[in-house]
């Protein structure tokens, strides 16, 4: 899920399946010292919340709603795991992951409102080993291109290098972003990535001379009191309330994931936090920046110039048509990003907003300044659909419609539909391959060990009669090849939670040796941050 906004987002399009939920817990009291206004019912969140729970299988989620400045409330929702009585409330710690990048991009904010850099820098003034795989975009690429989506790279370029975890330090992966693919021309389009958030985690060390760790404790996590948030999995303690992550096993079982870390691209994805905290977050950015400090004198985290600057249309995006009818209603006006932030418009105002995808947990941050209200979703399960029928349900509730829409029903059928559609996909893949088939060489010609110039090495051995592939710098990415036609296999990773299968095509030179192998995904529900398509595996001599 990889840290995707949810314009694009491919969790809220899996397949909905009958997995029991865990019982419900009652939500924790809000926060507030002033009740909620009358627009936002508790109960009727609460069932709003326990129908998106229950239709896409999620089995915890906490919401938090901020409005003139102040927690209207905050609570939780179901367990922090399938099958565990600890319960989800308003301080459970989620990977809030893509939601990180605002994080990110306020920090560039304040060194430049220190005058330590400016975003119309040279990145390679900062970074002076920096390389993009084109020389003119490495000398053009400005501090803000770090953050806009604009660079040229393709969707999820690179992801691999750190997605679902690697052993790469994050020096590394931006050592390897010469040779990771350009899709298109500079600044041409829109294309989401985290790789270059990687590089504006080493640039903020860099010029700051703090980890990137420590300048989020120091400048963000300290001031503004979220003093349950972490700056990534590693920094979780014994005592931390986390979520585990659940995803559907071969997209059809719900079940716990895999622990990861995102130690190399910290500020693509990182963070842990609660509701609880990301509540003072949404406070301080519908205030500009401003924050009231322990000893109640007002401060700031960045000027309004830079705030302005964050909330501004940098790179415009196609709107798309809406995936099914029921959801003609959150069709926005203009939709492109900002720094850190996506923009758009529902229902006439505008919104700053983003979503975080996680393995297992995905989430959703929004914003609506001419209204000054904020709202968070946080979920251990990967299913945008639930985030965004709260959101838009709670928006509603303020926003006050002369029509409402059951969005959990709209996003349920958008899921239907897009599983439907890689449902019959596939089967036609099925349909058109021939199983008669055989391999132009035995299993051993194809053993190799292979290299890709950006991702690095993987292993294809033959092991009882069987071929295994294993990405070197990736532990979770072993599995087993299995002949689908021809010389393509399909490679099935033990990890089943992944989701992540994919076609390995053997291409043979003249001689009948392994030339090159290609990667592409198998399921049109894989998360677009498995980016086999730029691998181009070469075999090592």
């Amino acid at each position: 899920m990889a840290l995707r906004p949810s314009s694009l987002c491919l969790s809220c399009l899996l397949a909905l399946g009958l997995v029991p939920l865990a019982p419900a817990v009652a939500q924790e009291p809000a926060a507030a010292t002033a009740p909620a206004p009358a627009a936002l019912d508790p109960a009727q969140l609460g069932a709003w919340v326990e129908a998106a729970r229950e239709r896409f299988e999620v089995p915890g989620i906490a919401v938090a709603v901020v409005k003139d400045g102040q927690v209207v409330f905050e609570g939780g929702w179901g367990v922090r795991e399938l099958g565990q009585p600890d319960p989800v409330d308003a301080h459970t710690l989620f990977a809030i992951a893509s939601n990180t990048k605002a994080f990110t991009a306020a920090s560039l904010a304040m060194l430049a409102d220190e005058g330590k850099l400016s975003l119309e820098d040279r990145v390679v003034e900062h970074l002076p080993e920096f390389r993009m795989a084109d020389p003119y975009v490495t000398a053009q690429m400005r501090v803000r291109d770090l953050l806009t989506h604009r660079s040229g790279l393709g969707l999820g370029a690179g992801d691999l290098l750190f997605w679902p975890g690697s052993d790469y330090s994050t020096e590394e992966v931006v050592a390897r972003l010469k040779d990771v693919p350009l899709a298109s021309s500079f600044r041409e389009r829109y294309a989401y990535d985290n790789i270059l958030y990687a590089a504006a985690t080493l640039l903020i060390e860099r010029v700051s001379g703090q980890s990137y760790a420590q300048f989020l404790q120091q400048r963000f996590f300290d001031p503004l009191g979220m003093a349950g948030t972490r700056f990534n999995a590693d920094a979780l303690r014994p005592g931390d309330r986390a979520a585990s992550g659940h995803a559907k096993a071969d997209f059809t079982t719900l079940r716990p994931t895999f622990p990861l870390t995102w130690h190399n691209a910290a500020g693509a994805g990182g963070i842990y936090s609660s509701v609880h905290d990301m509540a003072r977050w949404m406070n301080a950015q519908l205030a500009g920046g401003r924050y009231t400090d322990a000893e109640g004198r007002e401060q700031r985290l960045f000027s309004e110039r830079r705030h302005k600057s964050m909330w501004t249309l940098h790179t415009p995006i196609n709107i798309p048509e809406p995936a099914v009818p029921e959801l003609a209603a959150s069709r926005p006006d203009f939709l492109g990003y900002g720094e850190g932030w996506m923009l758009s418009t529902y229902r006439g105002e505008k919104l700053v907003w983003h979503t975080g995808g996680w393995p297992g947990m995905v989430s959703r941050v929004t914003l609506v300044p001419g209204r000054n209200l904020g709202v968070v979703v946080l979920t251990n399960q990967e299913s945008g659909g639930a985030f965004n029928a709260v959101t838009l349900h709670v928006l509603d509730a303020f926003l006050q419609p002369a029509e409402r829409v059951d969005w959990v029903a709209a996003y349920a059928a958008a899921a239907e539909k897009s599983k439907a559609r890689a449902d019959d996909a596939w089967a036609k893949r099925v349909a058109a391959r021939d199983k008669r088939s055989k391999p132009s060489l035995p299993l051993s010609g194809y053993a190799a060990t292979y290299r890709d110039a950006w991702y690095g090495d993987v292993e294809v051995k033959q092991e009882n009669g069987r071929l295994l592939m294993r990405f070197t710098r990736s532990p979770l990415l072993v599995g087993e090849l299995q002949h689908w036609q021809h010389d393509t296999f399909l490679v099935k990773w033990r990890e089943r939670t992944l989701n992540g299968d994919a076609f390995v095509t053997f291409h043979l030179d003249p001689d009948g040796k392994v030339r090159e192998a290609r990667m592409e995904a198998a399921s049109d529900l894989t998360d677009f941050s498995f980016d086999f398509q730029d691998l181009v595996l070469k075999p090592v001599e």
